[in-house]
């Protein structure tokens, strides 16, 4: 009786976390940077730039991951803020409006902003 209430609690237990793994995951933007230098037309200066940015900002992004939701939201709104200034250098105009209309919806898919 002792063990099955021991292996219920512990059940219970990763059961309520398992949904801020699930959340921890969304933060996690690794993509392919071949596939988007194609969707942007990118020089190769220009993809070596955007890859330097976009490891930054999927840094920053992760180390949200590690503080409380009201901390995360700051974080993460100014590592998206960030990112978004430093591409505006690299990207002319066209290209940055096809990568705002890629992070975009990729950050809602994933739930990070709603």
């Amino acid at each position: 009786m002792i063990a099955l209430l021991c292996m219920t609690t512990a059940f219970a237990k990763n059961e309520a976390a398992a949904p801020e793994a699930t959340n921890v995951a969304a933060y996690d933007l690794n993509i392919n940077i071949n596939r988007l230098s194609d969707a942007l037309n990118l020089t190769n200066d220009q993809k070596e730039a955007v890859e330097n940015i976009y490891n930054m900002f999927n840094t920053e992004m992760s180390y949200a991951t590690q503080y409380s939701s009201s901390e995360r939201e700051i974080m993460v709104k100014r590592a998206i803020d960030t990112d978004v200034k430093h591409m505006s250098y690299v990207l002319n105009d066209e290209q940055m409006s096809k990568y705002m209309a890629i992070l975009n919806a990729t950050i809602k898919n994933r739930g990070i902003i709603k």
